[in-house]
């Protein structure tokens, strides 16, 4: 299942994505992880959570990017749930290239894992091929 916590900078996303995530710890049965370009959230979610930094993967791409959750998930079938902060700061802007990943990542999690993104783009920019998952 794919979820989107969309808005502005500013807005209160990845305040949002926090209190999921620390939500998630106390009510989910398996693995958690956190992934986001930067440091943000590092210190701000629980330890039990699995946080990983883009940078050190060279992750450049929607493309590269699916290779890597697919990755994750071959690893570790105890995946429930995975965060991502910032999504275009780590694939880039094309909101089109953004719904054809998030089809393909539809596919291969199915009802198994469900992944959230944050976007920080309004409703009003998103093709539809992006506004399915809100």
């Amino acid at each position: 299942m794919i979820k989107l916590i969309t808005g502005r900078k500013g807005s209160g996303k990845t305040k949002t994505l926090i209190d999921q995530i620390n939500t998630a710890v106390a009510e989910t049965n398996g693995c958690l992880v956190c992934v986001e370009k930067g440091e943000t959230l590092r210190r701000s979610i629980s330890y039990k959570v699995r946080w990983v930094g883009v940078e050190q993967f060279d992750i450049a791409g929607y493309d590269a990017f699916y290779g890597f959750v697919a990755g994750m998930l071959a690893g570790n079938y105890d995946i429930k749930e995975i965060f991502i902060d910032g999504i275009l700061k780590i694939g880039g802007a094309d909101f089109d290239e953004l719904g054809a990943m998030l089809a393909k990542l539809e596919k291969l999690t199915g009802k198994d894992t469900t992944v959230t993104f944050t976007v920080s783009a309004d409703n009003s920019e998103l093709p539809a091929s992006v506004t399915k998952y809100l």
